[in-house]
C-alpha cells in the first residue's frame, strides 16, 4: 500500500502536466457539472410546470440553503482535512474517531436547522427580500418547509462525501453526486410536469435524491472498502476533536456564510428596487425570478471551472512543496487557459442568446421578465471571461499555504467592493444599479488579483532559475 501511494505521489512530479490536470480534473468537473445541470433542469421544470413566481420563491430560499451548506462544509470539510492529516501521520484510530464525530456533528446540526426552520419559518422568510403581498413568498414557504425535512439527510450526505474523497475515493463521491442528480432530474420531471405537484414536487424530488446520495455514501463508509470505517462502537467523545474539526473547516464556512449574506442582500435589493423600477405590482417577484434564472446559468458555466481548480490542487501543492516551480507555472498556466476558454464560451452564448435562454425556463413569461432578465444577464456577466483567471489564481494562493491572501481576494469581491456598490448604485440607478454592482466588483477584484499574482509568478520564475 505504501509503495503504491509513493508511486502515485511521485507521478505528480514526473508525468506530463497536461495529462495529470485532465486526469484529476475530469471527475471533479463531471460531478460539479452534473450537479449544476440538475439545478439548471430543475429550474426549467419549475418555470414551465408552475410559473415565474415559483422561480422567485426558490430565489428567496437560496440564502437559507447556502447557510445549511456552510455548516455542512464546516463539519464535512473540517473532518476531511483532519482525516487526511491523521492518516498521513499513521494515527488511524483518531482518524476513525474523527469520522464518528463528523456523523454526530452533521446529524445534530441538521436536527437544529430543521427545528429552528420549522418553528420560525414565517419570521425567517419575512427577511428574505420579498415585498408585501408577494406571490413568491408563498411559494418559498411551501418549498422551504419540505426542504427542511431533508436537512439531516443533506448535512450527512454532503459532509460525508468530503470524508470519502479525503480517503482517496473521489470516484465514489462522484457516483453519489451522479445518482442524486440523475434521480432529482427524473423525479422533478415526474412530480412537476406529470403529477402537477407544483413547487412541492420540486422540493420532494430534491429531498428524495439527497436521501439516495446519503445512503450511498453511508453504505460505503460502513463497508470494508473504506480506508477508515464508520463504527459507532469505537466512538470516544472528545471536545478537542470537535474543536480541531471546526478549526479545519472554519475558512470554508466563513466564505460560504458570507456568500449567503451577499445573496440575502441581493434579494432584498432586487425585491425592493424591482417593484419600483419595472412599473408593475409584481415587479419585485419578476426581478427575483430573473435573478434565479441568471444564477443557475452562471452556476452551469462556472462549475467546470471549479472542477479545474480542484483538479489543479494536488499538482500545484505537490510540486510547490517539491520545489519544482517550473511544473507549478505550467500547471497554473494550463489551468487558467482551460478555465478561461470555458468562461469565454459561456460569455459568447450569454451575450448572443439571452432571451432564448430565458424562454427556455419560462416560455410564456411576462413582458417585464423578458425585458429585465436578458439585460441583467448581459450586464452581470459582462466580465465573465476574467472569472477563470480569478478563480485559478485565488486557488494558487490557497494551495501553496497562503489562505489569508485567498480569503482577502474573495473578501474584496464579495464584501469590500460588492456590498457598498449595491447600496450606492441602488440609490443612484435603482434596479439596474444593483445589476451593475457585479461587474464593477469583478473588475476591481481582477485588478487586485492581477497585481498579486504577477508578483507571485515573478517569484516562481526567479526560484526556477
Amino acid at each position: 500500500m505504501s509503495d503504491f501511494r509513493t508511486d502515485a505521489a511521485d507521478r505528480l512530479g514526473t508525468e506530463p502536466v497536461g495529462r495529470l490536470l485532465l486526469r484529476f480534473s475530469l471527475p471533479a468537473i463531471t460531478g460539479m457539472l452534473v450537479n449544476a445541470l440538475y439545478n439548471f433542469v430543475d429550474r426549467i421544470f419549475v418555470g414551465r410546470g408552475v410559473n415565474e413566481a415559483a422561480l422567485a420563491g426558490i430565489s428567496l430560499v437560496l440564502p437559507l440553503m447556502t447557510v445549511g451548506l456552510a455548516f455542512a462544509m464546516l463539519f464535512g470539510i473540517g473532518s476531511a482535512n483532519m482525516i487526511s492529516m491523521r492518516l498521513g501521520q499513521r494515527r488511524r484510530q483518531e482518524a476513525e474517531n474523527t469520522l464518528n464525530h463528523c456523523l454526530l456533528l452533521l446529524a445534530g446540526m441538521g436536527i437544529v436547522l430543521t427545528a429552528v426552520g420549522l418553528i420560525f419559518i414565517d419570521e425567517i422568510l419575512s427577511f428574505m427580500g420579498a415585498q408585501y403581498g408577494s406571490l413568491a413568498l408563498d411559494y418559498a414557504r411551501r418549498y422551504f418547509r419540505i426542504i427542511l425535512f431533508g436537512s439531516v439527510i443533506f448535512q450527512v450526505g454532503f459532509g460525508f462525501s468530503h470524508c470519502t474523497r479525503a480517503q482517496g475515493f473521489p470516484i465514489i463521491t462522484m457516483i453519489g453526486m451522479l445518482l442524486g442528480a440523475g434521480i432529482n432530474i427524473i423525479l422533478s420531471a415526474l412530480f412537476v410536469l406529470v403529477f402537477r405537484w407544483g413547487i412541492e414536487g420540486a422540493a420532494w424530488a430534491t429531498v428524495i435524491s439527497q436521501f439516495v446520495s446519503c445512503v450511498w455514501i453511508l453504505l460505503f463508509s460502513l463497508s470494508r472498502k473504506a480506508v477508515i470505517r464508520l463504527r459507532p462502537s469505537a466512538f470516544k467523545p472528545s471536545l478537542r476533536i470537535v474543536g480541531e474539526i471546526m478549526i479545519f473547516g472554519l475558512a470554508q464556512f466563513f466564505m460560504q456564510f458570507l456568500m449567503s449574506a451577499v445573496q440575502l442582500l441581493y434579494n432584498i435589493s432586487i425585491g425592493w428596487y424591482g417593484a419600483e423600477s419595472l412599473g408593475v405590482a409584481a415587479g419585485g417577484d419578476i426581478a427575483l425570478s430573473g435573478m434565479s434564472i441568471i444564477n443557475v446559468i452562471s452556476l452551469l458555466i462556472l462549475m467546470p471551472v471549479f472542477g479545474i481548480t480542484q483538479g489543479a490542487q494536488p499538482l500545484l501543492g505537490y510540486n510547490y512543496g517539491a520545489k519544482k516551480y517550473d511544473r507549478v507555472l505550467k500547471t497554473y498556466i494550463r489551468a487558467v487557459t482551460a478555465a478561461t476558454c470555458i468562461c469565454v464560451a459561456g460569455f459568447i452564448i450569454v451575450q448572443s442568446f439571452p432571451l432564448a435562454l430565458v424562454k427556455l425556463f419560462v416560455p410564456d413569461g411576462s413582458e417585464e421578465l423578458y425585458y429585465f432578465t436578458p439585460l441583467a444577464m448581459r450586464s452581470i456577466m459582462l466580465l465573465l471571461p476574467l472569472a477563470g483567471f480569478q478563480l485559478v489564481s485565488v486557488n494558487l494562493f490557497a494551495v501553496t499555504g497562503r489562505p489569508r491572501l485567498a480569503i482577502l481576494l474573495n473578501l474584496i469581491r464579495q464584501c469590500i467592493v460588492l456590498i457598498p456598490c449595491l447600496f450606492i448604485f441602488g440609490r443612484l440607478w435603482g434596479l439596474m444599479g444593483i445589476v451593475a454592482a457585479a461587474p464593477v466588483a469583478d473588475g476591481v477584484s481582477f485588478i487586485f488579483t492581477g497585481i498579486l499574482i504577477t508578483r507571485e509568478l515573478r517569484k516562481l520564475r526567479k526560484r526556477e532559475g
